[in-house]
């Protein structure tokens, strides 16, 4: 079976069409732009040239076509037909609890999906244009709804609540959600294998590094607790988005900002983290530069740096304590997978608890499927795994299928 994967976004759409049969990749992509002037798709098949096609996209629908027209293109694309796509594998962001795992798309399971827009107002309003688009053209084709925070519904209520009125909970289902759920059963999956046993026997710490980050406790393959929250916006220190804060805080801020609440979320979300901490840099790639060339600015960049080696260290340690025992503790995404120095600052001073990185070993670089950096005296084995979030999706879709 080939499945095509598909990332909406509100003004873009990732794709990939994967052949199950041995999950190699046939074809990937995105549109950008949709809705917008200038708008375009990027297509790759294969070892084929990547090919940029500049085309008026006004909505995901159009961008769909196009993306459709390309893979069946006798110069560009990889299959000779439609008929070929055995299914649509799409990705959602928020399940909420209307979702325990992947879903048929149907009649129902859409009007369930619309309940879901509030709790990811500019993620899954787009999933849903999207899938609403691949059913205008490709009808036929069945499609399946994949949820970035259903790997975190199996946290008790004692990690997922908060310590509010219970009554709230119950009436607006405000609990901690997580996400980047795909991504942390991808790569807890995957040092399970490497060590050569069933995911139920191994406890592992996972850490998904990247603009966004968020850090998972997995217990026999179930997550039990998340850093990230009722939405991303929690946890760790990311790119531009605060992690925890005291709400006490943002209202201080707010009041002496002169921001309403929605202007104190945006400055939550866009203009604070790396970027609000270093002066305006969130990429990890400037702020070391910064760090390199040194005065004010070297010193901003390091203190960012530093906040958000130190809030993940914090999270290391606590599911250290909520886990018992440690497995592995799995670096995966961007930041992880390129800049080794910031595991080393993670867990620098873990030696105590059987934790050690081999430095030699841990360069700024993740060619391989897996690669160790556990230290000659490490008990606990430390792993940096490229993931896959969207061969994760095509699994899932293929498995709804054929149920």
């Amino acid at each position: 079976m080939k499945v095509l994967v598909m990332n909406a976004g509100s003004s873009s759409l990732k794709y990939q069409l994967i052949d199950m049969d041995n999950e190699s990749v046939l074809a990937k992509g995105n549109a950008d732009r949709i809705g917008i002037d200038k708008s375009f798709v990027k297509h790759k098949a294969g070892e084929k040239a990547q090919v940029v096609i500049e085309k008026d996209l006004p909505s995901h629908k159009e961008a769909i076509e196009v993306i459709l027209s390309l893979l069946v293109d006798a110069e560009n694309g990889c299959i000779k037909s439609m008929e070929e796509i055995g299914a649509v594998g799409h990705r959602v962001v928020a399940s909420g609890e209307y979702f325990k795992e992947p879903t048929l798309v149907t009649d129902e399971s859409l009007e369930r999906m619309k309940k879901t827009f509030e709790l990811a107002p500019l993620h899954n309003p787009a999933a849903y244009t999207g899938v609403m688009a691949c059913l205008a053209v490709m009808p036929n084709t069945p499609s399946v709804l994949v949820f970035d925070t259903a790997f975190h519904l199996t946290m008790p209520e004692k990690a997922y609540m908060y310590n509010i009125k219970y009554e709230d909970y119950v009436e607006y289902g405000v609990r901690r959600y997580g996400a980047h759920g795909t991504s942390h059963r991808f790569v807890s999956g995957k040092a399970a294998e490497y060590l050569g046993k069933d995911p139920s026997e191994v406890n592992i710490i996972t850490c998904h590094l990247g603009n966004g980050s968020s850090i998972s406790a997995v217990k026999g393959g179930k997550c039990v607790d998340t850093s990230m929250g009722f939405t991303p916006l929690a946890g760790v220190c990311m790119g531009t988005r605060s992690g925890d804060i005291d709400a006490s805080a943002v209202e201080f801020l707010a009041t002496k900002k002169g921001m309403d609440i929605h202007q104190i979320l945006t400055y939550l979300n866009k203009e604070s983290g790396l970027k609000g901490l270093s002066g305006g840099y969130s990429d990890f790639r400037d702020l070391t530069a910064n760090v390199a060339e040194g005065g004010v600015k070297g010193a901003r960049a390091q203190l960012a740096l530093d906040i958000f080696a130190y809030n993940c260290k914090k999270y290391v340690g606590s599911y250290m304590a909520v886990l018992g025992k440690v497995d592995a503790i799995v670096f995966t995404a961007g930041i992880s997978e390129w800049n080794g120095f910031i595991i080393n600052n993670i867990l620098e001073g873990l030696d105590v608890y059987g934790i050690e990185v081999d430095k030699e070993k841990n360069t700024d670089s993740c060619p391989v499927p897996v690669k160790d950096i556990t230290g000659p005296n490490g008990k606990v084995k430390v792993l940096v795994i490229p993931t896959n979030e969207e061969l994760v999706i095509a699994r899932d879709t293929k498995a709804v299928v054929e149920k």
